[in-house]
């Protein structure tokens, strides 16, 4: 299995899914170690910089790649297995961004009330627990919290020759902002050009669910990953697949439609799997799926709907390739990255 390396330089970054040019080409089968700048760019870096004056809005969420896949295209289904996400810094940081979040008033939910205020908060990284410290702005209060690293975006290129933000969540995958997307998972995704022009960023040293505020505790990421390709089966919107669920993830306004997107992909995910009628797999998974919010605040809402594998007969996805992409990470032995600053 081939192994490569690769970290972007700030003028390599990609700031949308499609109109990119690939930073290189790979072949299937490829792991890659990679590294993610944070969602801001390095704009803020202490509880005094804020969003407003220091983060330019043009260029955030910074995505590394995008990568071409040789002998990728249309109709085809792009798996990306996440072998590991370790923090690249010891500290990480969030922030109340004016006319952004799930509780204020926004452009597209337009109100007359001003903004909530511009705040900054950093947590600082401690390696030696595992956690991030929350301290209040304004107040004493501190509380330590468990690292949960994740990748807020993981996508590839429209069709039609489409360009979207980096901020975008859609069919294409990019900005889900879901917490499945850690280390054990495998995310499939359709291919709409030739190359699926892949890319990844927004590392989270942590989020809740729904992401409220409109940021996670936002950091740069050392990310090692394995790609491959399912050759003739096409996938509508973004599936994930861990050693205990089948997931499936819908994104769209009003958030309701990002339910029933989700929903949809896993009753059509189900009939392939065991052989249902549409009818069947609707009712079996009405009795068993659980429907996290992942975030409430982007351009498009998303929801992810969860089945327990626990309950269900053994079977392989993708002839199998969750469990091919376990053993091949389980190959590559300890990690280790290289310091960034």
């Amino acid at each position: 299995m081939e192994f490569i390396e690769f970290t972007p330089t700030r003028d390599q970054f990609a700031y949308t899914f499609g109109g990119v040019e690939p930073v290189m080409r790979i072949k299937p089968g490829t792991a890659l170690k990679l590294w993610t700048q944070d969602a801001f760019n390095y704009a803020l870096t202490s509880v005094e910089d804020l969003a407003s004056v220091n983060v330019n809005l043009a260029e955030v969420n910074p995505q590394t790649g995008p990568f071409y896949v040789e002998g990728a295209e249309p109709g085809d289904t792009l798996a990306i297995h996440i072998v590991d996400l370790t923090p690249a810094r010891s500290w990480g940081v969030s922030a109340a961004i004016p006319f952004f979040g799930g509780l204020t008033s926004t452009d597209r939910t337009a109100t007359l009330q001003d903004h909530l205020p511009d705040t900054t908060w950093v947590y600082e990284v401690d390696s030696a627990t595992n956690t991030v410290g929350f301290v209040a702005r304004h107040g004493d209060f501190t509380v330590q919290l468990p690292i949960e690293p994740m990748l807020g975006t993981v996508g590839v290129a429209p069709a039609s020759r489409e360009v979207r933000t980096s901020l975008t969540p859609e069919r294409f995958g990019g900005n889900m902002d879901t917490p499945e997307m850690k280390a054990g998972t495998t995310c499939y995704l359709g291919v709409n050009v030739e190359g699926a022009l892949w890319s990844l960023g927004d590392g989270h040293y942590r989020q809740g669910e729904g992401e409220a505020c409109g940021t996670a505790v936002e950091g740069a990421m050392n990310v090692t990953v394995i790609v491959d390709l399912i050759k003739g089966a096409g996938t509508a919107w973004p599936r994930l697949e861990n050693d205990d669920f089948y997931m499936a993830v819908g994104s769209s306004r009003p958030l309701e439609d990002s339910w029933r997107i989700g929903q949809v992909e896993l009753v059509r995910w189900f009939e392939q799997l065991y052989n249902l009628h549409t009818m069947d797999a609707y009712q079996l998974l009405s009795q068993m799926t659980h429907a996290p919010i992942a975030n409430v605040v982007d351009v498009n809402y998303s929801v992810v709907l969860k089945a327990a594998k626990q309950y269900l007969p053994t079977v392989g996805a993708y002839d199998g390739m969750h469990a091919l992409m376990r053993e091949r990470a389980a190959s590559l032995g300890s990690i280790s990255y290289p310091h960034h600053p």
